[in-house]
């Protein structure tokens, strides 16, 4: 796609909101799924605490949605936290909100993939055995559609977000009916079992039961992941991009906090049983080798009828499709960060770029890589993986909250306008009841998680941190070296001509021609005589066509030939340090990979070696062979390179040289 059809990417809101909505709105599928398990390790005897546990994750979803509306308003350029950071908190909160969104990005490809094939292997259990094959087989899909481009993703992942949504909402309604209209009521499969509590659990009270409760509320947090994407892609709304992101925000917290209440109170009602360890459940005959299935699973069977029913077999397919694309969050939020963070140079700089679909291919592998590599790690576990999760999302979400109250203190002191100031007032009034609740949730979440391998996230936070000071460092540096200055004008003194000759032939010839069309001030024709035979034929020929150039011969008893050009560099460069030294390498162009590996690569170690010689040019004089010839196309059939290829990616650099 041509760069000036970027403006035709732009999404519309029926394509927004599955684009960046798609992780909220399916963590309804394990948000219950994560408090029911942290609840069950006592038994069941503090069941009770979900509906209230609930209640508060809905009042904090709502109370988030509410904040970011103001964000994505105030800062539409698409930095969302980190931007927000940057103006108010200065680079160092910034980094640490850039350095928590990267983690959290990656584990929410990693945690909606895995529970996505959960809830594959809940409708077809022998496929358990496979779960990482399939984890990493749904990421590579998953990258490969966003490669294709943002609105094609969105097209191909708007169907699945509104079949769930659609599906989950009759399953409420039908399982409410079920509830409240039939003799049989609403019963899950689990129903019937009874849970083992741990002994470490078997008596809570006090303290030791608070803690308890808030380690499940930190647990069922997981339904706000995902939120602060909308904020981070702002440019990609069609105008207006804020209201159009802040009617996005709206319609997605709304939908979550209603099937998330509702998935919930289904899963109370039909007595729904969910344990870490499947052997805690009395009465589960085979927990050593059949999966658990989820509990979007159970509620479904138990709504529609059975398992074998269509209604079941519905919900599964779309959790899972939902599950897998809500990692679509991820793919659009993460490249984007990328990009603003590489543009501020404290990324490397090809995160910035746009690939051939105007969608930031590297990050989007960058993103794919790391995913894949924490599910091999973790075996595609969602119990394990859930432990890492929600640290970095709701650091980001505390410090932009309290930035964008720093932000409404400084708009208010340039406002004359009572009514424009009451607005402003408002706003704040909502991004410091946000940032409050955030700053509690963060440190129940630290508490509560770290010893369950939150910890890893505390870590690696940090390093990222320091990674991207290093690389800002690094660009810093090298921009302050690059300045012009009064020696960057001035004109060599001479410039001395070196051609490199192993034999007569035309690209030696070709080689010379180039170098004496330079008018250089002095011009020599090198060889190293390697081999004593060989340098006499090669004088011989050299007289015989009469060359007008001098054959000068450097001597090399070990038969090296990078270290004795070298030394004839530097040896030029000390008797003048203000002479040029242009090296003419002849260079043999190859249309087939195979070729490279049947010709001299003592060009590449030369090359290698004169590239840190200062006042030292290197010129490569190409000579195409006939399987090079016509690839004006570009295309890898076989015809040899053409200019450019290289640099599009369509062949590779050959270091294979007539010389040596």
């Amino acid at each position: 796609m041509r760069s000036d059809r970027l403006g035709e990417s732009l999404l519309p809101k029926r394509y927004a909101l599955p684009i960046f909505a798609s992780d909220p709105l399916s963590s309804v599928a394990y948000a219950t799924q994560e408090i029911l398990i942290v609840l069950t390790l006592a038994g069941t005897a503090f069941l009770y605490l979900a509906p209230w546990l609930a209640v508060g994750v809905v009042l904090l979803l709502v109370t988030v949605v509410l904040s970011y509306r103001q964000v994505v308003r105030a800062y539409p350029s698409g930095g969302g936290d980190y931007e927000v950071a940057m103006k108010n908190h200065g680079q160092f909160a910034a980094l640490v909100v850039a350095s928590a969104l990267l983690v959290d990005y990656v584990l929410t490809v990693a945690v909606s993939v895995s529970a996505g094939t959960d809830n594959i292997i809940s409708a077809f259990p022998s496929l358990n055995e496979h779960r990482v094959a399939i984890a990493i087989g749904l990421v590579a899909l998953l990258a490969a559609a966003n490669l294709r481009g943002v609105r094609e993703s969105g097209k191909a992942f708007a169907v699945p977000t509104y079949l769930f949504i659609s599906g989950i909402a009759v399953m409420i309604v039908t399982g409410l009916i079920r509830w409240f209209f039939t003799d049989d009521g609403l019963v899950a499969e689990t129903a019937r079992y009874t849970v083992e509590a741990e002994p470490a659990y078997q008596q809570l009270g006090g303290l030791a039961l608070l803690f308890f409760a808030l380690r499940a509320f930190a647990s069922g947090c997981t339904a706000l992941t995902g939120v602060e994407a909308i904020a981070n892609g702002v440019p990609a709304f069609r105008p207006p991009k804020s209201k159009n992101a802040a009617t996005t925000l709206a319609l997605m917290g709304g939908i979550a906090a209603t099937m998330f209440a509702g998935v919930t109170a289904l899963a109370l009602l039909s007595d729904v049983k969910y344990v870490e360890h499947p052997c805690d459940l009395e009465g589960f005959a085979n927990c050593e080798t059949e999966p658990q299935r989820t509990v979007i699973a159970q509620i479904a069977a138990a709504a529609f009828g059975g398992d074998g029913s269509a209604g079941f077999y519905f919900i599964q397919a779309a959790t899972a499709l939902v599950l897998i694309l809500a990692a679509n969050t991820a793919f659009n939020g993460f490249p984007l960060l990328g990009s603003v963070l590489a543009q501020d140079r404290f990324l490397p700089r090809q995160l910035h770029t746009r690939g051939d679909k105007l969608v930031f291919s590297n990050g989007i592998l960058l993103l794919a890589g790391f995913a894949g590599l924490l599910i091999v790690a973790f075996d595609a576990d969602v119990t394990r993986l859930i432990q890492l999760y929600i640290i970095g999302v709701f650091t980001s979400f505390t410090i932009g909250q309290w930035g964008m109250v720093r932000h409404w203190n400084r708009e208010m002191r340039l406002e004359d306008d009572p009514a424009a100031r009451r607005r402003m007032r408002r706003s704040q009034i909502i991004n410091t009841v946000g940032g409050s609740l955030t700053t509690v949730v963060l440190v129940i979440i630290v508490i509560t998680k770290f010893t369950h391998g939150a910890y890893l996230v505390i870590v690696s936070m940090p390093i990222l941190f320091l990674l991207m000071k290093s690389i800002n460092r690094h660009y810093s540096h090298v921009a302050d070296q690059l300045v012009p200055d009064a020696d960057a004008r001035m004109l060599p003194s001479k410039v001395h001509a070196v051609v490199l000759v192993s034999k007569v032939h035309k690209p030696t010839l070709r080689a010379l021609a180039f170098a004496r069309a330079t008018r250089p001030d002095a011009l020599t024709a090198l060889t190293v005589n390697v081999d004593e035979s060989d340098t006499r034929q090669l004088q011989a020929d050299w007289e015989r066509y009469d060359i007008p150039v001098p054959l000068t011969v450097v001597e090399s008893p070990y038969r090296e030939i990078t270290r004795p050009i070298v030394d004839f560099v530097k040896g030029i460069r000390r008797d003048s340090p203000r002479e040029l030294v242009v090296v003419f390498v002849p260079q043999y162009v190859v249309g087939h990979w195979w070729e490279n590996v049947l010709h001299n690569q003592s060009a590449l170690r030369l090359r290698a070696r004169l590239q840190f010689q200062p006042g030292v040019m290197i010129t490569t004089v190409p000579w195409q062979l006939e399987s090079s010839l016509g690839r004006e196309d570009g295309e890898a059939n076989g015809r040899g390179p053409v200019p450019g290829d290289l640099r599009r990616g369509l062949t590779e650099p050959t270091d294979a040289t007539p010389y040596g």
